[in-house]
């Protein structure tokens, strides 16, 4: 019997092929590989070519027939002078081995040089180019996204990650009504579907059993430019160019551009930002608006006060206040007026004493008539001047106590309906209805007087009660049949209603 190290033990060998363990041709293979193919050189178009955080580079390289893996790592990666992107034609040099992990054969590039820009790529550019010309990226066509939209439709798988991250991502900022169109995001029938999902969104009519929605969202994941290549497909960005409905593109990577990113309303970088920019955190809004209503209370506060103190400040006071000072200077007015004027005549008197001497008495007579004359004259002047003004200053009286009048009457009449009302409410609450109404009696004499004491109920020919609801006469009983002495005094049930 024959044993290998890594082999199960056989009692009797089938034949004369030797028996090798999974490991023993991987290896076998890697050592053929390197043996026959130990640095080569190779000319392709890059393709799924992604930094590791590890800071190595994995992908492809590939012409219209084949492909081959590339592994770069990170010490050769450090003297790359420009950054490898799919589509991008490039020399790449090194050893060709295997990977016997995967059963797959790769290259280790050590060095690698830009060669020109790959087919794929220069056929996106002159489509685009294309594209442009006709105006279907232009600005203008740009749409405003809704602040709120009440529904939002998704075209993407439904079973990938972009979907959930997309619905976990509006649950927590803003729950929204969510429509999700299913379409294939790669292979030959892609284009037709996203295409078709977007022109049937915008075809929904609104008000029908189907919301139509406010915004549309076109999200993928990330993949390699073959992997997008149905976002570059005319047909879809005319679709999105044609959308009347405002349409958000999230399709890869925040490094991945298509040419939806150019037609649509606004390119996302991820499907997560995609739905942050479609709507706002509900949050954040609520707490603007408790802010925003606590600053218009504080504002209403502020003018009210505001408005308080000018009325304060531009209320009029009591008429007596205000007729005070023109009653006094109209009295002192009326005082000095008559001294005034004797005080003129004595001066007047005095000149033409004066005068009178040194005159003939002609001449005498002649001036002393002209002076009582032109005094006469001066003296009626000034009594019209006085009564006019008397006349003025009463009549700027009276307008102004007319006007006031109004004020002053109506406090007056506000103060003496106020203390009315107190004095009825008073009068209501200590009134013996009050207290008839909880079930007490007011025992009445014949003269209508109270009667408080019981001796003086017994005297009484005659009784009134009265109650809540009414009068009642009855006729007290008295006790034993005649004869002298002091009445006994009345019992409660002694009383007989007439």
């Amino acid at each position: 019997m024959r044993c290998r190290p890594i082999s199960r033990c056989v009692s009797k060998p089938i034949d004369n092929i030797p028996e090798y363990s999974v490991s023993e041709i991987a290896g076998a293979l890697k050592r053929s590989v390197e043996a026959a193919f130990g640095q080569v050189r190779v000319r392709g178009e890059l393709s799924g070519f992604r930094r590791h955080s590890s800071g190595h580079w994995y992908g492809a390289i590939k012409d219209a027939a084949a492909l081959v893996d590339l592994v770069m790592f990170k010490g050769a990666a450090a003297g790359l002078s420009f950054r490898p992107e799919d589509g991008l034609e490039v020399v790449v040099s090194g050893k060709l081995t295997t990977y016997p992990g995967r059963s797959k054969y790769q290259i280790i590039v050590e060095r690698m040089a830009p060669a020109g820009v790959g087919a794929l790529l220069q056929q996106i550019e002159q489509r685009r180019l294309r594209l442009a010309a006709e105006g279907l990226f232009d600005a203008d066509r740009k749409q405003p996204l809704p602040y709120i939209p009440r529904v939002i439709g998704v075209v993407t798988s439904p079973t990938g990650a972009v979907i959930r991250d997309i619905l976990h991502r509006l649950a927590d900022r803003f729950p929204r009504h969510v429509l999700v169109w299913p379409v294939a995001v790669q292979g030959e029938a892609a284009a037709g579907q996203i295409a078709a999902a977007i022109r049937g969104f915008n075809a929904i009519a609104p008000g029908g059993s189907i919301p139509r929605p406010d915004l549309i969202i076109v999200a993928r994941g990330g993949g390699s430019i073959e992997d997008l290549a149905a976002f570059n497909e005319e047909s879809v960005v005319r679709a999105v160019a044609d959308s009347h409905i405002p349409l958000i593109s999230a399709v890869g990577h925040e490094t991945d551009t298509t040419l939806i990113d150019f037609a649509s309303d606004w390119r996302a970088p991820t499907p997560t930002a995609a739905a942050e920019r479609a709507v706002p955190v509900r949050a954040e809004l609520a707490a603007q608006l408790a802010m925003l209503g606590a600053r218009l209370d504080r504002a209403v506060r502020r003018g009210v006060a505001l408005r308080r103190q000018r009325s304060d400040a531009v209320r009029l006071p009591p008429a007596r206040a205000l007729l005070a000072l023109p009653s006094q200077r109209a009295d002192d007015l009326a005082d000095r007026l008559p001294r005034a004027l004797n005080a003129v005549a004595s001066r007047w008197r005095g000149r033409l004493a004066t005068a009178g001497g040194a005159l003939r008495p002609a001449l005498i007579h002649a001036r002393a008539d002209l002076a009582r004359r032109r005094l006469a004259v001066a003296a009626t002047a000034l009594d019209r001047a006085a009564l006019a003004a008397t006349a003025r200053a009463r009549a700027r009286l009276d307008t102004r106590a007319a006007r006031l009048r109004p004020f002053l009457v109506a406090t007056l009449a506000a103060r003496a309906r106020a203390r009315l009302g107190e004095a009825g409410r008073l009068l209501v609450s200590l009134g013996p209805e009050q207290v008839l109404a909880r079930g007490y009696a007011l025992v009445l004499g014949p003269d209508g007087r109270p009667i408080t004491a019981a001796a003086a109920a017994a005297r009484a020919p005659r009784l009134t009660i009265r109650l809540r609801d009414g009068d009642t006469q009855v006729v007290p009983a008295r006790a034993g049949g005649g004869g002298g002495g002091a009445p006994a005094a009345p019992r409660p049930d002694q009383g007989r209603l007439l």
